[in-house]
């Protein structure tokens, strides 16, 4: 949990910052007191730890297991070098393959069935076109989901799955399950709800992780028993993933800088805490040891996306001795996400 002594710095620069900006002491004190007790009244606890243990670390894998090279490895959309990504072609792939889990995508069709995609749209991955939004399952599952994957002659056929489809096949495999959704944070709880509901065995094999961190306290309000975790990229939203600007104009580019470092800032002293979660789900580029400690101090675990090489995956076995989230578990790849 966030320390009494983090807490005592934060609110103080939050005051300090106010009575700058306003110079009112009185109305800096307010609002600061309103914002505590914000905080009090609307946060949610972390699950407890021996269950978040259980879905990160599953088989109680601990500092020796680590150092034999045994940190889980987690198959970004069920390993979508290896297979195509989001299906069930692609879960058993990556059971086959040694992953420890899955990371799936969450989207909801027209009439409002959850099944898996990462785009907003079925073109990159099907042979179809439009927003999974705008279509109804049945014309989901004419999709041919292989039909742009480099192994499509293999997985030729291959069907979008809805998301209970894709649960059964992960607890059949005894799969730990990243659900990772985009949007709709409403429509993905209720969806999500009901698995778990149907399924109980998932609060202890299976975490929901999201970018953004409305859908994580919906998530909490809807059942808080569920393990949630943040993802995260510093900058994300003045760079695109290369590190090119988002922006044109200068003007542009201060306002999204601004915008990412007071996001971050978020992230790491207040949004953790008021969702409550378990994890932060952060880019390789910005782990570091004393990164992995900083957030073992406060309770949360961190893991990396997206790890594409032998290199990287030694350095978080041997090094950082977290879980990983990769395109494949079989050779390097280049990161698409």
């Amino acid at each position: 949990m966030l320390q009494l002594g983090d807490e005592a710095v934060y609110f103080s620069a939050v005051f300090v910052l106010v009575a700058s900006g306003t110079r009112s002491p009185t109305g800096a004190s307010l609002l600061t007191a309103f914002l505590y007790v914000f905080m009090l009244m609307f946060r949610f606890p972390p699950v407890p730890a021996d269950q978040a243990g259980r879905v990160l670390r599953p088989g109680g894998w601990g500092a020796a297991a680590a150092g034999s090279g045994g940190v889980p490895a987690v198959a970004l959309g069920g390993g979508g070098r290896d297979a195509p990504e989001n299906t069930l072609a692609a879960i058993r792939e990556a059971s086959r393959n040694g992953a420890t889990g899955v990371e799936l995508d969450l989207s909801l069709t027209a009439d409002g069935v959850a099944v898996l995609m990462h785009d907003e749209t079925v073109d990159r991955t099907t042979n179809g076109s439009g927003p999974v939004s705008g279509l109804r399952l049945v014309q989901v599952k004419k999709l041919d989901a292989a039909a742009r994957h480099r192994l499509k002659d293999k997985f030729s056929g291959e069907k979008v799955p809805t998301l209970q489809e894709a649960v059964e096949e992960c607890l059949r495999h005894q799969l730990t399950i990243f659900f990772d959704v985009k949007s709709q944070p409403d429509k993905a709880a209720a969806a999500l709800h009901q698995m778990y509901k149907k399924y109980p065995a998932l609060y202890n094999s299976s975490i929901v992780c999201s970018f953004e961190p409305k859908v994580i306290y919906k998530m909490r309000q809807t059942d808080s028993n569920v393990v949630t975790a943040l993802i995260h990229r510093p900058w994300r939203l003045s760079r695109f993933d290369d590190g090119t600007s988002r922006s044109l104009s200068t003007s542009g580019r201060l306002w999204l800088g601004i915008l990412d470092v007071l996001l971050d800032w978020a992230h790491h002293h207040i949004l953790w805490k008021l969702c409550g979660v378990s994890a932060i789900l952060v880019h390789k580029d910005f782990i570091s040891v004393d990164y992995v400690q900083y957030w073992a101090e406060r309770g949360v675990e961190v893991v990396g996306w997206t790890v594409t090489t032998a290199v990287e995956k030694d350095y978080y076995q041997k090094m950082l001795k977290i879980g990983y989230m990769t395109d494949s578990l079989l050779e390097d790849s280049d990161a698409r996400y």
